[in-house]
C-alpha cells in the first residue's frame, strides 16, 4: 500500500492501481483527488471537508463514491447514492479496500463549544486515520496517522495516544498550522529523543509518499 500526504490532513492510499483519498478539506491541494476511486470523510470542519472539491470530483468521476457520517452526508445532498452514512462498528469496502470505522465524537475543544461528530476509519485492518479525535480502536494498527498539532491536544496527549495505541509506525498528520519550530518540537518529542513511544515516527511532506502495510 502506498501512503501519499496532501497538505494538511489529507492522504491518498493506493494499491493495485485503485486510489482512496481521505478528508479533502480547504487546505488540500486539488490533485489529492486526481483518479480517486472513493473518499472517506471524518468529520464536518472545512480542514477535512471540502464540498466544492467533493462535487466537483464526482462530476469529473461518475463512479466516485463517498462514505462519511450522517452530518456531511446531508451537505453533500443531491449526490444520492454515491454518498453513504456510517457510523461506529461498521465495515465496507471502499475502493478494493476494507473499511472498518471506529469513534462517534470530535475531540472536546472546550466545554462552551458543542461537540460535532467525527468517525476515524481503519483501512484493510492496517492504516488507521482518526480524524480529529484521539480514537484508539480495539484493533492492531500497524501504521497510525497522527494529528500533531490541534486545539484540544497536548504532546502530552500525542504521546499517552501513541502508547495506547501501539502501532508500528506514526505518520504525522494534521500539521498544516506549525511551522517548521513547531515540527521539529513534536517531532523531538515523539522522536528518539523524547520520553518513549513504541512506534517509530515519520513527517511527510505534502505529495511525499511512502510504502506501508
Amino acid at each position: 500500500m502506498q501512503l501519499t500526504k496532501f497538505g494538511h490532513a489529507c492522504v491518498r492510499v493506493e494499491k493495485n492501481g485503485r486510489r482512496l483519498v481521505v478528508d479533502p478539506g480547504g487546505l488540500t491541494e486539488p490533485q489529492a483527488l486526481d483518479g480517486a476511486d472513493a473518499v472517506l470523510v471524518t468529520h464536518e470542519h472545512f480542514d477535512h471537508f471540502s464540498e466544492e472539491m467533493l462535487r466537483r470530483a464526482a462530476q469529473h468521476n461518475p463512479a466516485l463514491h463517498i462514505w462519511t457520517n450522517s452530518s456531511v452526508t446531508k451537505q453533500l445532498d443531491g449526490l444520492g447514492a454515491r454518498v453513504t452514512a456510517v457510523g461506529e462498528g461498521e465495515t465496507f469496502t471502499a475502493a478494493g479496500f476494507d473499511v472498518k470505522v471506529h469513534g462517534t465524537w470530535h475531540a472536546v475543544i472546550h466545554p462552551d463549544i458543542p461537540r460535532i461528530a467525527n468517525i476515524g476509519f481503519l483501512i484493510d485492518d492496517v492504516l488507521f486515520h482518526p480524524g480529529d479525535a484521539l480514537t484508539v480502536p480495539d484493533a492492531t494498527v500497524g501504521t497510525l496517522l497522527l494529528p500533531v498539532h490541534a486545539p484540544w491536544s497536548t504532546v502530552g496527549h500525542l504521546i499517552d495516544y501513541v502508547r495506547e495505541v501501539a502501532p508500528h509506525d506514526a505518520y504525522a498528520i494534521h500539521d498544516g498550522a506549525l511551522n517548521d519550530i513547531g515540527t521539529a518540537m513534536v517531532g523531538g518529542f515523539l522522536g528518539d529523543h523524547g520520553p518513549g513511544v513504541a512506534a517509530r515516527y515519520h513527517r511527510l511532506t505534502s505529495g511525499a509518499t511512502a510504502q506501508i502495510g
